[in-house]
């Protein structure tokens, strides 16, 4: 973003308003992948420890949900390039 037009104090403010905003979506994201897999993977609630059927789970579901995450920011930068054309 370009934020030449404002003055120092304005330019600070808007890159603090961003970086926020940044720490926000990748609080929802990583509260989504917890929340997703927890839901689809915790079983066994007679032990702190997880099972292993329930740490492949968790691997697996991480894994899938990441890879989503980049393709869909893979596909959000292309659509982004093709429409500063």
């Amino acid at each position: 973003m370009d934020f030449s037009q404002f003055n120092p104090a304005e330019q600070a403010h808007m890159t603090k308003l961003i970086e926020r905003k940044q720490m926000q979506d990748f609080m929802r994201l990583y509260s989504g992948l917890v929340e997703r897999c927890f839901n689809a993977c915790a079983q066994d609630f007679t032990s702190k420890a997880l099972t292993s059927n329930e740490t492949t789970c968790v691997n697996n579901c991480a894994d899938k949900f990441l890879k989503h995450s980049e393709r869909v920011g893979a596909r959000f930068a292309e659509h982004n390039a093709d429409q500063m054309k």
